[in-house]
């Protein structure tokens, strides 16, 4: 079974590299509220979607003290393909050996179509002062970005 992150743990540093070949490091972030979000693949409807919403969203987000990173085990060329396609712009960085994606519970078994399958588990958390402020596991896709602007106290 894997280990879920809850609110007040200490959130797991990472440095992975971007879809631009940067290297980027939660702690580099320290001084910010970040939105990690982990999905399951880029260019596929659902995630497509998730992306776009946090894109549309991002002024407001990041009016508000918020970054957000957008991690999947893709490798950086396909992010960049992605970015490209989409008109994104969020940070999307590469977790290929899924290391990151495991430390914080966003990989493991999930039901699939009614079958057990190990995948990503779409998850997304708020990090704020290197903690673990807000913790969701197995969100939606279409919807979720306005839910949690809710649930951020941000309005639609």
């Amino acid at each position: 079974m894997t280990t879920r992150l809850q609110p007040g743990d200490t959130a797991p540093d990472f440095t992975l590299t971007n879809d631009a070949g940067e290297r980027v490091s939660l702690s580099d972030l320290a001084d910010r509220k970040v939105i990690v979000y982990f999905y399951p693949a880029a260019m596929t409807p659902g995630c497509t979607k998730q992306a776009c919403d946090f894109s549309d969203s991002i002024d407001r987000l990041q009016s508000e003290g918020y970054a957000v990173l957008g991690i999947s085990a893709d490798k950086p060329e396909k992010l960049a393909k992605f970015r490209e396609r989409d008109g994104l712009s969020i940070t999307l960085l590469s977790d290929p050996s899924k290391e990151v994606l495991t430390r914080w519970g966003a990989f493991g078994e999930k039901k699939l179509y009614g079958k057990v399958v190990e995948g990503v588990i779409r998850s997304t958390f708020v990090v704020d002062a290197g903690k673990i402020a807000l913790a969701q596991y197995n969100v939606k896709a279409t919807g979720h970005v306005a839910k949690l602007r809710r649930d951020l106290g941000l309005g639609e």
